[in-house]
């Protein structure tokens, strides 16, 4: 095991005010230096999302700052093998997948050909993304390099075994996909009741070999291989303690719950979501307004961590079965608590008020911002996923979204940590459509991929944020695209909340809590001030701008396009 310099291959990338974005050379020593970085636990360090030719460090501004970051990393060594202590796994594989014969005349060698080689290979998980369980494999067999599909799949099989790039890859659930497929297996790549939930996680060494016995597809109806517990496909939402939590909170003699009278356009279980899982392909997710959450917390007395719920727009009526303490922030809007004796109470936004069981508490539309939160002392009780009780709406992990007749069970007040605050919350000045909103955005990490003209054009043209837009983006329209210096996508790498990626249209799309964990088109800025940015609603109006103003340089070549940037 040797040791040997990375300064000298290493480029390092502003991705936000709490983001770094190293570069390497090639998927090699990407993984070397994700290796490294593990090894090392740098101070301040809070996570790392490895990809195909980047390492995406998120840092606590705190406890260190991406200056300092990027001096350590000069100065790391990274081990040239560290295949002797990684796990390895055995992946039993059906080939009959639709385009075997397809990849064996692109690789010009016969089917029998392909499976020998994809079997004698040695494969290693290079990152995760795509879906939570979705393992970029990077095998020792030069002969694997294959274009991505021209066309697309709309549905690809749950245990799909498929390669693409230099990469091969098992689908961990039932999604669209532009892979070639050359087999299918049904071992469990995902399993929330396994540790780690993710089979192939970096580092991995994965053999393929040839499955004695026939695989039965499920993936249409049933139990699906791969799925989890209650999933066709094994990532879609925890949905039973959503829709049967009448009668779990009556078995378990609730003593408070919240009973879903209507619940609006879209009605969420939300906490801080879930860090730290990145490695296997999982985002954070969380409130989309993390300040607006913590605060609701604070007035009822709950840790910032207690799960509440997040209404899109409001509308929403629920009914109080027990007594209890709650608050309502974020967007403006009425806040009508009618009890049921016909009395009317209207709580101000911001202060903890009193239900009483059979209270009728009603969330009107949102009037300025769109997103309102309500925390209820002792917080919602529903079944977590990876330690979190947050709806990734992306990933399809956690509670799926709250509908109609559904009762929420609370936790007992009692565990609440803290007294009920009686001070009124400062309320925040928020957007309606039509008005324009300044925000401030630090450009990277990949503006070098824009003209000068399309980085002016950023931070001088106004954008509209369209009807197109929810918890995993807003699109952003403006009058003249975002011109380009390079045309194609990257490789594959990570992307942060809040990050303005850039489509081949030009035009911008803001990311939200539930974003891709890595995509490929390059993203240009990110935006500081993530709460606001939770807060537009459609039709409203943004001007960026930012104190760092790039200066002109010399532009690098076109860039062609690559394959590993999506199942």
């Amino acid at each position: 095991m040797t040791s040997t310099p990375l300064a000298d291959s290493l480029t390092f990338h502003t991705a936000s005010r709490r983001h770094l974005l190293v570069e390497c050379a090639d998927l090699t020593a990407t993984m070397a230096l994700h290796h490294s970085l593990e090894a090392a636990d740098l101070p301040g360090v809070t996570e790392l999302i490895p990809a195909a030719r980047t390492v995406l460090i998120s840092f606590d501004p705190a406890r260190t700052s991406a200056e300092i970051l990027a001096e350590s990393v000069r100065g790391l060594g990274h081990t040239e093998s560290v295949s002797d202590t990684a796990r390895e796994v055995t992946i039993d594989v059906r080939y009959d997948g639709d385009d075997l014969a397809e990849v064996a005349d692109l690789l010009s060698v016969s089917p029998a050909e392909v499976v020998k080689r994809h079997q004698a290979a040695t494969w290693q998980v290079a990152f995760a993304g795509f879906a939570p369980g979705f393992g970029y494999l990077a095998g020792d067999d030069e002969l694997f390099n294959v274009p991505r599909r021209s066309s697309p799949r709309t549905r690809v099989p749950v245990g799909s075994v498929a390669l693409a790039g230099e990469f091969t890859g098992v689908y961990p659930r039932s999604s669209p996909g532009g892979w070639q497929l050359i087999g299918r297996t049904d071992a469990k790549l995902w399993d929330l009741d396994r540790q780690p939930p993710a089979l192939f996680v970096p580092g991995t060494i994965v053999k393929f070999a040839e499955a004695e016995r026939e695989i039965v597809d499920v993936s249409a109806g049933g139990s699906a291989a791969g799925a989890a517990p209650g999933s066709a496909d094994g990532a879609s939402p925890a949905s039973a303690t959503a829709t049967s939590g009448t009668d779990e909170a009556a078995s378990a003699g609730a003593a408070y719950s919240l009973e879903v009278l209507r619940p609006g356009l879209q009605l969420l279980v939300q906490d801080l979501g879930r860090p730290g899982f990145a490695s296997m392909g999982v985002s954070a997710a969380g409130a989309a307004d993390r300040s607006a959450l913590t605060t609701a917390n604070r007035l009822v007395g709950n840790a910032e961590t207690t799960a509440g719920l997040e209404s899109f727009g409001g509308g929403v009526l629920l009914r109080s079965r027990g007594d209890g303490v709650a608050a309502v922030t974020g967007a403006t809007g009425t806040i009508t608590v009618t009890a049921a004796d016909g009395t009317v109470l209207t709580p101000r936004l911001g202060e903890a008020f009193a239900l009483s069981d059979g209270d009728e508490l009603e969330l009107g539309p949102a009037e300025r911002g769109v997103r309102r939160y309500l925390a209820v002392r002792g917080g919602i009780d529903v079944e977590t996923a990876l330690g979190s009780s947050s709806a990734d709406t992306l990933a399809g992990l956690g509670p799926a979204a709250v509908d109609k007749g559904t009762t929420l069970g609370v936790h007992d007040p009692r565990t609440a940590l803290h007294l009920v605050d009686p001070a009124l919350a400062r309320t925040r000045a928020l957007p309606q459509a039509g008005e324009t909103v300044e925000m401030t955005v630090t450009l990277g990490p990949r503006e070098d991929w824009f003209t000068d003209a399309g980085i002016e054009t950023l931070l001088s043209q106004v954008w509209t944020v369209t009807h197109e837009s929810d918890r995993v983006g807003l699109r952003l329209s403006g009058e003249v695209p975002l011109e380009r210096a390079r045309t194609g996508e990257l490789p594959s790498e990570g992307a942060v909340t809040g990050a303005l990626q850039v489509p081949p249209n030009g035009q911008p799309v803001l990311f939200g809590p539930d974003h891709p964990l890595t995509g490929g088109y390059p993203i240009i800025a990110s935006v500081d001030d993530l709460d606001l940015a939770a807060q537009l609603p459609p039709g409203v109006k943004l001007r960026f701008t930012t104190s760092a103003r790039p200066t002109p340089n010399t532009r690098p070549a076109e860039a062609p396009r690559t394959n590993d940037n999506e199942g």
